[in-house]
């Protein structure tokens, strides 16, 4: 029990002695390793980090009444915050961040060595148009401008058949099938009995014959060839009107098909429509008329450029997104309708911003931190406030930084931490009146670990405490 109590006896003297002694002289501590405690300069024992001086001036206990604070923070968890005084969920006290920045801030200096070790790399602050880039996916559809249905307006037999399987690409001019009519061989032949009656300059009988001939779509050179020979022919041949591809063929050869009865289904595909998935957050991003640039997920890497078309208004309900649809040429066929291929949208937000890298910006609740690299050397801990995204990983900055500065963006997890424990640190040692008083809680505590002083040697004592300490043991 004796020797409990002399232990506590010296644990508190020494707390004494500390606070106060540290007022009076410099102390030195380790950012990464704050139980290390010296009297002079040099570098921490385990990590190898130079110490740092331990803040403890009079005029920065006192310029803080006359600022006004933010808000309160916790210095051992950068997450935790409160718009009022009183203690995180470690039990140590809040810390108060003032409107003109952290009070905390201090530049922690690093020598070469450690910096290397540390893998610390940084980056430049520069100054660009915000791009926002959207990727999306999309499919290859028919462009349905250049669909066409092969069809007759008269009842029809199919004699022949001159492409009789689908997938198959046609010209202009071709023979398509060849038809038997009743009603168009009846009306050439009522066309050649008014020519004859006639004659070749025509009169209402005429007119009337050549004008039915032509509800049935047959061209002009069709109807002077009739006339030039005054024969009927039993049957029609059928020629393909535009250049595409069969993708439907619904006869076959001795088949009756009716008026307005779909034949041949034929597709354009020198171009294509690209129907691209746009979510709801990126609507605004994207208009008609925007360049959107289409990689071709198969074979070797292709981009081709096209433009949106059109945005439907319509969001689909299961997936949340609405169909951006984009022409594309398609002149070797080599896009495939129903084929998936990569859709990317970049839209401009800002002519000029400054543009700090993603990697530099340490995210905590509603605060965000970069490290400013100094030229001495130093770091400087810097809130501040971001805008968008822009494309190549870059944040758009409102305010915090400017153009030309250096942040850090590998290694500022450790100045971060080392940072967060100088808090802790300068707290811990800040003098208070309850620091002359002894604690029983405390107390309690250092009885259960006796051996925990707070300090790595004797050496941040004076001497006159040292004698102190040995005639009470």
């Amino acid at each position: 029990m004796n020797a409990s109590l002399r232990l506590l006896s010296l644990v508190l003297l020494a707390s004494a002695l500390i606070s106060g002694v540290r007022a009076a002289e410099q102390l030195y501590t380790c950012g990464m390793h704050p139980q290390i405690i010296k009297k002079e300069p040099g570098n921490c024992p385990i990590c190898g980090m130079a110490l740092v001086p331990v803040r403890n001036n009079e005029a920065s206990r006192a310029s803080p009444g006359e600022r006004k604070i933010k808000f309160y923070k916790s210095s051992m968890n950068p997450g935790e915050v409160s718009d009022k005084p009183g203690k995180d969920s470690m039990g140590m006290d809040l810390i108060p961040v003032y409107e003109e920045g952290d009070n905390s801030a201090e530049a922690i200096h690093i020598d070469a060595v450690t910096i290397q070790r540390m893998n610390l790399k940084t980056g430049l602050v520069t100054r660009g148009p915000v791009l926002r880039e959207i990727r999306t996916v999309g499919s290859v559809a028919y462009n349905e401008a250049g669909m066409r249905e092969i069809t007759t307006k008269y009842d029809v037999w199919i004699e022949k058949l001159f492409v009789n399987t689908p997938w198959v690409a046609v010209k202009a001019g071709d023979p398509l099938f060849e038809v038997y009519s009743p009603d168009l061989y009846n009306a050439e032949l009522n066309y050649l009995v008014a020519v004859r009656a006639e004659g070749t300059a025509g009169g209402p009988l005429t007119r009337a014959s050549l004008a039915r001939l032509g509800l049935f779509d047959l061209p002009a050179s069709y109807l002077a060839e009739l006339a030039n020979t005054g024969i009927a022919p039993r049957t029609y041949v059928f020629r393909v009107p535009a250049d595409g591809m069969v993708i439907e063929k619904m006869a076959v050869a001795g088949q009756m098909m009716k008026a307005g009865e779909r034949i041949y289904k034929l597709a354009d595909l020198s171009s294509v429509w690209v129907l691209a998935q746009v979510y709801e957050q990126d609507l605004p991003f994207v208009r008609a008329g925007q360049i959107a640039t289409v990689r071709v997920t198969y074979g070797p890497e292709r981009m081709i450029e096209g433009r949106v078309e059109t945005l439907l208004p319509q969001v689909e309900e299961q997936t949340r997104t609405a169909t951006a649809r984009i022409v594309l040429l398609n002149p070797d066929a080599s896009l495939r309708p129903g084929m998936f291929v990569d859709v990317r949208f970049v839209a401009k937000l800002a002519d000029s911003a400054v543009l700090v890298p993603d990697l530099a910006v340490l995210r905590s609740g509603e605060r965000n931190t970069v490290f400013i690299a100094h030229d001495d050397g130093s770091f400087e801990p810097r809130e501040i406030k971001l805008g968008v995204r822009s494309q190549g990983n870059f944040y758009e900055v409102l305010s915090g930084l400017n153009a030309g500065e250096r942040v850090v963006v590998s290694g500022q997890f450790m100045l971060d931490s080392e940072s967060q424990l100088r808090d802790a640190i300068q707290k811990m040692l800040k003098p208070t009146e309850a620091d002359n008083k002894p604690n029983p809680s405390v107390a309690a505590t250092d009885q259960d670990h006796p051996g925990v002083v707070g300090m790595d040697d004797a050496t941040a004592l004076p001497e006159a405490a040292m004698s102190s300490l040995k005639d009470l043991a």
